[in-house]
């Protein structure tokens, strides 16, 4: 019987892995299950552009794994039992039950409420295409006239308030945070940053915690109400709570814990990469929920599944956290780097060229999973015996 690896997640990790292992893995030895809601491989660094009302390139995943025997399931993922190693989906057919040797977990994350109320019945967020659709559909109804308020002071709400302001000039556009904007930048992306915010005419409200939203705006903690036609919510993200359910050993936060080769360490047959890890990188420290940590943790995963499978050694990547780029509508953006303790340094590139650079690592990281198998070893590895019937994993 073929070992059975099943994929959850086709974002930036899974199915840029998938299609690794099709490539690598000899057909006859593997049977390779990729599970995914949707249709298309979303670019989710670009949702706030599709929000703004922006046409993005559509890559259906029908069309990217044509040919590469891997098995594609259009399906919701309801449940994992890492017990008795299987997986439970939904589709427009029913409730089915996936069997599984080798289970790669990369879910990834969506939008965190933080518990404040309102915020599930009355905001927007643009965590998933779904939701950017529908605050795209709110943006349409107001025309050029409305108010918008994000909430929170990251790269997501920094992305969106921009974007929004950029596209729809019509629409007064309020940031509320409940720090600085901003504030983990150094001095010169800093003051790059707010003199964008004072082009774009964004009114910002720092050190203002939102406690409550409705269908009129929000309210801060100490008070202050922010009318709003539309709300959108970017104070951070939480992964889902399957991997908490499932039995596998997780992170206060639900995200799986995984040893140095993104292996669970409560069932060996069970890796993990993307938002939904939680593991520590080169410098000491956590690596964030990011597109460039999805890149880093999917790595190490891969080669070690293949490794595991195959017998042969399994290669210890690098798990680094450099910096972050930002972009500030279409033709602006920042790049800043960080030092080894996630500090960052003086140095910052901004402007068109830091947007041209931004836009050149999405474009890679799309096609990195559009073909999938490209420039990859053409050689196939063959198993190197069957599988543990009890933990999944390969065994000399």
């Amino acid at each position: 019987m073929p070992h059975r690896i099943v994929v959850l997640g086709a974002g930036y990790a899974g199915a840029f892995a998938a299609g690794n292992f099709a490539r690598r893995l000899h057909p006859d030895d593997v049977e390779i299950t990729l599970v995914n809601a949707e249709p298309d491989f979303v670019e989710r660094l670009r949702l706030h552009q599709l929000a703004a009302g922006q046409d993005l390139r559509r890559y259906e995943l029908a069309e990217v794994f044509s040919g590469t025997g891997i098995r594609l399931r259009l399906a919701r993922v309801t449940e994992v039992d890492a017990e008795h190693r299987t997986v439970t989906v939904v589709d427009g057919k029913g409730t089915d039950s996936l069997p599984y040797d080798t289970l790669l977990y990369t879910l990834g994350s969506t939008v965190a409420d933080h518990g404040v109320p309102g915020v599930a019945e009355h905001a927007f967020h643009v965590a998933a295409r779904p939701a950017a659709l529908r605050l795209r559909r709110r943006l349409d109804e107001l025309g050029g006239d409305g108010k918008v308020l994000v909430v929170g002071g990251n790269l997501t709400a920094i992305e969106a308030a921009t974007e929004i302001a950029e596209s729809r000039p019509g629409l007064r556009v309020t940031l509320a945070t409940r720090g600085e904007l901003g504030g983990w930048l150094g001095r010169k992306a800093r003051r790059h940053l707010l003199a964008a915010f004072d082009r774009f005419g964004i009114e910002v409200h720092e050190h203002s915690t939102v406690v409550r939203v409705d269908g009129t705006g929000a309210v801060a903690a100490d008070g202050r109400v922010f009318a709003a036609d539309a709300t959108v919510w970017a104070a951070g993200f939480a992964v889902h709570p399957i991997a908490a359910a499932s039995g596998l050993a997780v992170a206060d936060n639900g995200q799986v814990l995984v040893d140095r080769r993104m292996r669970s360490v409560s069932h060996p047959d069970v890796y993990a990469a993307g938002d939904a890890v939680h593991t520590i990188g080169d410098n000491g420290l956590p690596l964030p929920m990011s597109c460039a940590s999805a890149g880093y943790t999917v790595g190490q995963a891969m080669a070690s599944i293949i490794g595991d499978l195959t017998g042969k050694e399994v290669p210890t990547k690098s798990l680094p956290y450099v910096g972050n780029h930002i972009s500030l509508g279409r033709k602006d953006a920042i790049i800043q780097a960080v030092d080894g303790t996630a500090r960052s340094k003086s140095w910052a590139l901004g402007g068109r060229s830091a947007a041209w650079l931004k836009a050149a690592i999405l474009r890679t990281a799309a096609l990195s999973v559009s073909y999938p198998t490209f420039g990859m070893p053409t050689r196939r590895h063959r198993l190197s015996t069957a599988a543990d019937p009890v933990t999944g994993a390969v065994t000399a």
